[in-house]
Order: C-alpha cells, then structure tokens, then sequence
C-alpha cells in the first residue's frame, strides 16, 4: 500500500501535467492541503518537500509554495556549442545577466587550461543565464587580459560571446575540451538557481581554442541538473 505522501505527490504532479496548476501558481496552505486530502501534517510535508528536490515547486518562506516553470532543455556539446543556438532552436527564451567582472591572477587550473604562466592576469566574468525566466546557470568565464583587455565591456555592449570573439577579429572558435560532472550544490548556488538544497548541480568545465588549437577562453559554469540534459554531438563537423 502506498504512502500517504507519494498519493499527494502524485495528485500534485498530475495538477501540474494537466495545466491545473500552472507555471507561477501558489499552492494551497498545509493546512488546506491536510484538508484537501484528508491526511496529516507531515505526509503533506513530505510530498512537497519531494516536489521542491525535484525542482516542481519553489517553496519560500512567509510567502508560499509555487509552481515553477522547467524549461526542458537539451543542450548538445559539440565542436561549435553555442548557446543561444543550443536554446534558441527549442524555442526557449535565452537571456543573460552580467554579474560583474574581475581581474585576477591566474590559478593552477586556469593558467593550465589558457597556456599561461601561473599568475598571470586574466580577466573573469560572472554571468547568470535564464531560460523562459528560470535560472539555469552561472558561471565563470577566464581570458587572457593581454589578447582581451576589455571583454566584459565588450559582452555588455554586443551581447552574445561570438559577436565579441569578432569584434577581436577572431571569425571562428571551437571547443577544445569539456569536462562535465555533478556533485551537490553549494549555499550560494542555490540562491543563485533557486533550487532545493537537495537538488543537485552539473558542473561543466570547458576550454575554447582557435581552430588551430591556441586556448581562448576557460569557463567554468553550474548548471541546474534538473533543468538540463547534456548530449555529445560526437558527429559535429
């Protein structure tokens, strides 16, 4: 026989599925909730808090328990990844946030990846990304400040990476490397995702290279690992 908790669960998820409770809808109070299904404080507790882990309701303090939209998005890395061309062709709604830039000395892993000696400067922007108004990553992206001065100006102004890359001179660029991996998510990641705390992260850690194979860019981001799913175009030319 099955729990109590797993039928509210259930209930709940066909609500969401049927276009009942819709992307942004407050839920009913626990109590209204006990009510509703007959059943005890802590089995409806327990179905919303599997909900929240699951990414399907955002439940914040003094304020409710919300349907959150997932965007369902399938992001393929391959020579050429990009992002709004990942996004844009599902339809999904890319839009970025500058979260500021800082000039700092290069770290082991840094210095490795972008062929600089340790220590050198490099230049780190900070960048949330949302998807249909959800967030779904932030991350970090290293340059060279020598062969970049002014980068994240540059992003502010023409928008998208590859219209920077140009304003360089540089026409093409490729993905030398991707390392992708989970583990869970920090306190400030949470915030940032506005995710459960049980929820995991995807961390990707990526290397983009001229098309002779020279380091550019060293970019490690956090994704929301509910609201992505990653494939390997192995095939991409």
């Amino acid at each position: 026989m099955r729990d109590s908790w797993t039928k509210i669960k259930e209930a709940i998820e066909r609500d969401i599925e049927d276009g009942v409770l819709m992307p942004g809808a407050r839920l009913p109070t626990e109590p209204e909730l006990q009510d509703l299904y007959a059943t005890g404080r802590h089995s409806v507790r327990r179905a919303l808090t599997e909900l929240a882990r699951e990414g399907s309701l955002s439940i914040e303090q003094g304020r409710g328990t919300f349907v959150l939209p997932r965007p369902r998005i399938e992001y393929a890395i391959g020579r050429r990844t990009r992002l709004r061309k990942n996004l844009g062709a599902q339809g999904i709604d890319v839009a970025g946030e500058a979260l500021g830039s800082d000039l700092v000395p290069a770290t082991g892993d840094v210095a490795e990846a972008l062929q600089l000696p340790i220590g050198s400067d490099v230049v780190v922007t900070h960048r949330l990304t949302r998807a249909d108004g959800v967030p779904v990553s932030f991350g970090r992206l290293f340059h060279d400040v020598a062969r970049f001065p002014d980068f994240p100006e540059r992003r502010c102004v023409l928008g998208s990476v590859s219209a920077v890359y140009r304003s360089y001179g540089v026409d093409d660029y490729l993905r030398g490397a991707t390392t992708v991996y989970a583990r869970p998510a920090k306190t400030e990641e949470v915030q940032r995702l506005r995710q459960h705390p049980d929820m995991p992260v995807m961390i990707v850690r990526a290397v983009d290279t001229l098309p002779d194979g020279t380091p550019i860019a060293f970019s490690k981001v956090v994704w929301s690992a509910t609201r992505v799913r990653f494939t390997f175009d192995l095939d991409e030319e």
